[in-house]
């Protein structure tokens, strides 16, 4: 399997960078941070979280890191508030302090990093004392309804697209295994919550478009494709996907939630 692809910061706007926006919103507002803090984003991506944490949070500086250079770029271009900095790094490696931050969150990264372990050892390094570490990722085995869709159409066709399917691929997207992680990272409080948010495409091309741009593991599955392959699952897909009478499609992103502070 190829390595997922995650350098074109306005590829993965248009594919689930703007989905990932309203969850991160409601995500700040559940953290419930006291204003004035310090926080670090890992794995910030394009600026999603990064910039709802500037809205919502009052916070005195959000540290940005991530280790695509491509989309660092892309959230320097977005996030001009003079609290923010993106900085080049790795989750397993953090460029910062110990405990140089009262929060330290990840949006949508927990299941890519390649040694959670590391990953999670470091966040633990960064948080202050008496501060939160927390994350997200999407509900992929169950209501990330477009990328659920996708896959189970794929597989239907396909039965060998399950090896690439993020539902089966990253077992830690559910409440047990993000609270198993977190007690063994040792944070203690460890709570666990849903956020489902509306994603609304105005017709099925809105919705085919972004498979087509390359970022990520379905979009990836679907360069991989034929012609005669690619048509077929856009079809299959256009089929399976539940069109109301206007043309517009309207479904359910779910992301779970999950936190918890030093012992």
């Amino acid at each position: 399997m190829a390595p997922d692809r995650w350098g074109d910061g306005e590829a993965y706007e248009a594919y689930i960078g703007r989905w990932s926006r309203p969850v991160a919103a409601r995500f700040v507002d559940w953290l419930a941070i006291a204003p004035r803090a310090r926080w670090v984003d890992v794995g910030c991506g394009t600026g999603a979280l990064t910039e709802a944490i500037l809205a919502r949070a009052d916070p005195v500086s959000v540290t940005g890191v991530d280790p695509s250079a491509g989309f660092v770029e892309a959230a320097r271009g977005r996030l001009l508030d003079a609290r923010a900095r993106v900085v080049v790094g790795d989750a397993a490696s953090v460029p910062l302090e110990d405990r140089s931050a009262e929060a330290v969150v990840c949006g949508l990264v927990l299941n890519f990093v390649p040694d959670l372990t590391a990953a999670m050892r470091e966040m633990h390094r960064v948080v202050a004392p008496g501060g939160t570490l927390a994350g997200y990722v999407w509900d992929y085995a169950g209501r990330m309804e477009l990328l659920r869709r996708f896959w189970d159409t794929a597989i239907a066709l396909d039965p060998a697209a399950s090896s690439v399917d993020e539902g089966v691929r990253f077992p830690i997207c559910s409440p047990g295994p993000l609270r198993r992680a977190f007690e063994a990272a040792g944070l203690v409080d460890v709570d666990v919550a849903v956020i489902d948010v509306p994603t609304v495409f105005r017709d099925f091309a809105a919705c085919w478009a972004p498979f087509l741009r390359g970022i990520g593991p379905a979009p990836g599955y679907v360069a991989s494709l034929g012609e005669g392959e690619r048509t077929a699952l856009r079809e299959r897909l256009r089929a399976d996907l539940p069109a109301r009478s206007d043309g517009s499609i309207q479904l359910v992103a779910r992301a779970w939630a999950v936190r918890g502070r030093p012992a």
